[in-house]
């Protein structure tokens, strides 16, 4: 698909010069306090714990959203279309599961494409239509298709490891490289600042992958767009304590859950005839719009792991229709 080998060129050079940062860290604090072995603890004690969050990863995430599978039987329609887009995205069907919970979503997890899960919410079950569905399930499916998991857990080692070689060097040593340290650690936790910048700017490059994934799959971008508008406005109008309820796990909605009534006001605008839908017409009426991003959204987004609703459906607009 056009443009898509853009975000695969910007997810490769975000690892890179993470990669390189945490090793500038690691070479600096040898070079200049000569603690040879010591930090190099620190460098795997970081590669465990994201291993073991790796693991454990899936299990956390079925027990935190009370995850149940379904069988054919109870879904068939569900099931047939995580089918079809599995053949399409040539992965092994992932298993299928659902949430209780009421606000309107959709998540996929699992370690590798064969261990792929994909789950939906009660909510989004009455909240969106079948080409809908099918389109929030395409996003889900090209997240594992994209080894997105992995991606994740691999790159938020980054940021680990540079906390734990900050907190080490500065909170230890002899008094005579204690100067030294602190200096060293001081750089390290600035990197971890950054690093996490980085983590969240990448979430929200593989959230447009996944987008693009999904209209890829055979999937229409004005139901993908569609499908964000409703899962947007279904979350603004869900009480508090069910948003809180589920914003462990937030990052791997297709939505910020939390930023929902911030961004229902914006992507209201979208709507021209207001019968609750993001059309064709609508959505191509966008492409040729200049969209202006309130400076406190900007903001907000560098915070996300999930892209401005009102850009990411902008988006949308300038996909190919052909495709």
């Amino acid at each position: 698909m056009k443009g898509l080998w853009k975000l695969k060129l910007r997810s490769w050079f975000i690892m890179v010069v993470m990669f390189g940062l945490v090793y500038l860290i690691m070479m600096v604090a040898g070079h200049f306090l000569g603690l040879r072995g010591f930090y190099g603890l620190y460098f795997i004690m970081g590669l465990v714990v994201l291993f073991l969050q790796y693991l454990a990863g899936p299990t956390i995430v079925e027990k935190s959203m009370g995850v149940e599978y379904l069988s054919e039987a109870e879904a068939p329609h569900i099931h047939k279309i995580v089918e079809e887009l599995a053949i399409a995205a040539n992965i092994p069907k992932p298993k299928v599961g659902i949430s209780p919970t009421s606000v309107p979503n959709a998540f996929a997890y699992g370690r590798t494409k064969r261990s792929g899960h994909v789950c939906v919410t009660q909510g989004i079950l009455r909240t969106l239509n079948r080409d809908e569905l099918k389109a929030v399930l395409g996003h889900e499916i090209s997240h594992i298709k994209h080894n997105d998991m992995a991606i994740t857990t691999i790159v938020s080692a980054i940021p680990l490891i540079c906390y734990y070689v900050g907190f080490s060097f500065i909170f230890s040593g002899s008094s005579e490289d204690r100067g030294g340290g602190i200096i060293i650690g001081a750089l390290a936790l600035v990197a971890y600042f950054i690093g996490q910048l980085l983590v969240l700017f990448l979430s929200r490059v593989r959230e447009y992958y996944a987008d693009e994934g999904s209209v890829s799959l055979g999937c229409r971008p004005e139901d993908l767009a569609s499908a964000l508008y409703k899962l947007v406005y279904g979350a603004a109008t869900c009480p508090d304590s069910e948003i809180k309820d589920v914003e462990g796990t937030k990052a791997f909605f297709l939505t910020d859950v939390s930023s929902a009534k911030r961004e229902i006001n914006s992507l209201s605008q979208l709507d021209l005839n207001n019968d609750g839908n993001i059309s064709e017409e609508e959505l191509k009426s966008l492409r040729d719009s200049k969209v202006n991003i309130s400076s406190q959204a900007k903001i907000m987004e560098l915070l996300s792991t999930h892209p401005d609703m009102l850009k990411r459906v902008k988006r949308l607009s300038e996909l190919d229709y052909n495709n």
